[in-house]
């Protein structure tokens, strides 16, 4: 039967987000049953396309992202896909009715990513908008299950929330970003020469934007509303831990949040959400 390569290709899906991002699948574990699945699948897909632009370095990386694109909607387009994520991910789609303007979008993004550029404001935001804000709004079709009225008036906390995540992301992965793949992403910073003003002025866009994100958490769906509180309570954790340092030491790690801190965040989330404070 059909359904058992369903069942198969979103395990392969959800397999991805917990080899790659373990905050994200603890997240995704707080959500309703129901909606874990797709997020997972969007999550999968995502997390694809990342990988050609980011780690296929010996092989033909535009080729292979528009050979990924284009065999994207031809899954959507059929309702199957020989490839497990893509076949996952057209699950979603179908089943949500994600606007494929989205998904191009995203597209749009990941082409970027193939040149090494120095992003102006204009290019900084077109970037932002594809590769994070979609994706907020991709789970956000979601999380709303067809509520278009809901959809619509959560749009702009989901995109925030998505640009607040991918800019702490920047921070986060500012060396590695440099250094391994010459991407300097905030608009008229210079590795060499990345000062405290610079730092505070990013940080205040992100805290601007979890400040957002935040107004539309509170009036998400009940079924989806602990599982992001808890992604949003882990980036502003690392985030708080980014803004105690010094741009140096920026520059010279990868910031993490411990497993221990991780395990603590879910709890507290777990207590306010019990006294109805989320």
């Amino acid at each position: 039967m059909i359904s058992l390569f369903h069942t198969a290709s979103q395990a392969c899906s959800r397999a991805i987000t917990e080899h790659y991002s373990t905050s994200f699948a603890s997240a995704i574990r707080m959500l309703h049953k129901d909606l874990r699945a797709p997020i997972h699948n969007i999550y999968g897909f995502v997390r694809l396309a990342d990988e050609i632009v980011d780690s296929f370095h010996e092989h033909n990386k535009p080729e292979l992202l528009e050979q990924f694109r284009n065999e994207t909607f031809a899954a959507i387009e059929r309702g199957i896909s020989l490839n497990p994520v893509l076949n996952s991910f057209q699950i979603t789609v179908r089943n949500y009715s994600i606007e494929h303007h989205l998904i191009e979008s995203f597209f749009e993004s990941m082409r970027m990513d193939l040149s090494d550029l120095r992003y102006d404001e204009t290019q900084y935001r077109e970037y932002i908008y594809g590769s994070a804000e979609v994706v907020g709004l991709m789970c956000l079709t979601v999380f709303c299950e067809g509520d278009r009225k809901k959809y619509e008036v959560l749009c702009s906390p989901a995109r925030s929330l998505g640009a607040a995540f991918q800019k702490i992301n920047f921070l986060r992965d500012f060396k590695a970003d440099y250094t391994g793949l010459s991407r300097i992403y905030f608009p008229g910073c210079d590795f060499n020469n990345f000062c405290i003003n610079q730092k505070k002025q990013i940080e205040a866009d992100i805290q601007n934007d979890l400040d957002h994100a935040m107004k539309g958490i509170l009036r998400l769906p009940l079924k989806a509303r602990f599982g992001v509180y808890v992604a949003y309570k882990y980036y502003d954790s690392l985030f708080r831990k980014i803004r105690k340092m010094k741009p140096e030491y920026v520059l010279g790690q990868r910031v993490r949040i411990p497993n221990y801190h991780k395990a603590l965040i879910i709890l507290r989330a777990g207590l306010k959400s019990q006294l109805n404070l989320i």
